[in-house]
């Protein structure tokens, strides 16, 4: 049995809790950018229609976003719900935290992808040739 006063034991529940949180989103932030980062740029390069400099420039520009966003969401969360008093609310507030900072994350990715898609789907009608008349209509007016 414990022999700490609740009210400390709760404490450090709490800042335990706070301390896996915050190393846990914050590393998942890193690998989540660092991915995106170096996969996103051949998609980049392809929606900028081969532009390379245009392309690494957006995805740095991006990765930088992609931190302010979510390490902001991350520290702004950790001081809303209520704080764990003992291991099970700990593990229940880590969870619970760790599935929104992944909501987020996934929300921001296919926000992401979106934008870049109708960006690449706008570009690549400037560049179509323009439509032709199918042989048939052709042959029609030549007789």
């Amino acid at each position: 049995m414990d022999t700490m006063p609740m009210t400390e034991l709760a404490a450090r529940t709490t800042i335990w809790a706070y301390l896996a949180y915050l190393s846990a989103s914050v590393g998942l932030t890193v690998w989540v950018a660092h991915t995106l980062h170096k996969n996103g740029r051949i998609f980049l390069i392809d929606s900028f229609l081969g532009n390379e400099l245009l392309a690494d420039s957006v995805n740095r520009l991006l990765v930088v976003g992609f931190y302010l966003i979510n390490v902001g969401f991350v520290s702004l969360a950790l001081k809303y719900g209520l704080k764990p008093q003992n291991t099970v609310e700990g593990i229940e507030f880590f969870s619970t935290k760790m599935g929104l900072v992944l909501l987020v994350l996934g929300g921001m990715h296919f926000f992401n992808l979106y934008v870049f898609a109708t960006m690449r789907r706008r570009a690549m009608l400037r560049y179509q040739r323009p439509p032709v008349q199918p042989d048939a209509i052709l042959a029609l007016k030549r007789t």
